[in-house]
């Protein structure tokens, strides 16, 4: 699917204003300051999404944090680290160190609660925004390959996928993640008519 400039540049700003309120939470959680980042946002097809994050993630194995989304449109998010980045992450969060007996259930519960902020800090910029009406299911968290991972989000040949690459920087701590907003082909034409009316309003 081909988006105009002013599409993508739209989408952009809708993801940013929604990171940087999940920033603003984040920061009332912990002590040390946290910066979200989004260095790049791609509309890929289902062909295309698996390689991209294969690529991007070195085939890792991965900890994601899903959610659905009906409404106005409807769809799948996800927050998705590399284990190995999910484990730093937790471990600022908490003070948790890796291999200490609680530190899965923790895990879980740290994740759940970060992609839970970060997933409605995005969806709710993009409805808000846009002024188009979202409910959310409660997060669902896994492990396990891309491949799988996408098969859980329901990815066929009749969805588009907006992938948005993200950076926590807390203190000296760089850890990288991937948002996934995995849309049907006519949920995600209802979102660029809401664009598009918005912007043709302005």
């Amino acid at each position: 699917m081909k988006l105009s400039a002013r599409e993508l540049d739209a989408l952009q700003e809708l993801v940013n204003i929604g990171i940087g309120q999940a920033a603003g939470i984040l920061n009332d959680m912990i002590e040390s300051p946290i910066r979200l980042q989004i260095p790049y946002l791609q509309i890929l097809s289902p062909a295309d999404v698996q390689a991209q994050l294969e690529g991007h993630l070195n085939g890792e194995q991965i900890a994601a944090v899903q959610l659905k989304f009906t409404g106005s449109f409807g769809g799948i998010a996800q927050l998705v680290f590399p284990t190995n980045s999910a484990a730093s992450l937790v471990t600022m969060l908490t003070g948790e160190e890796a291999g200490t007996h609680d530190l899965d259930a923790v895990k879980i519960g740290t994740l759940s609660e970060v992609g839970n902020i970060v997933i409605n800090g995005v969806m709710g910029a993009i409805s808000n925004v846009l002024q188009q009406r979202l409910n959310y299911s409660i997060p669902n968290y896994m492990e396990g390959t891309i491949g799988s991972l996408l098969i859980s989000g329901g990815l066929t040949t009749d969805t588009v996928v907006l992938l948005a690459q993200t950076r926590f920087i807390i203190e000296r701590l760089h850890v990288e993640g991937d948002i996934i907003l995995i849309f049907n082909v006519n949920s995600f034409d209802t979102l660029l008519a809401a664009i598009n009316q918005l912007a043709g309003g302005l």
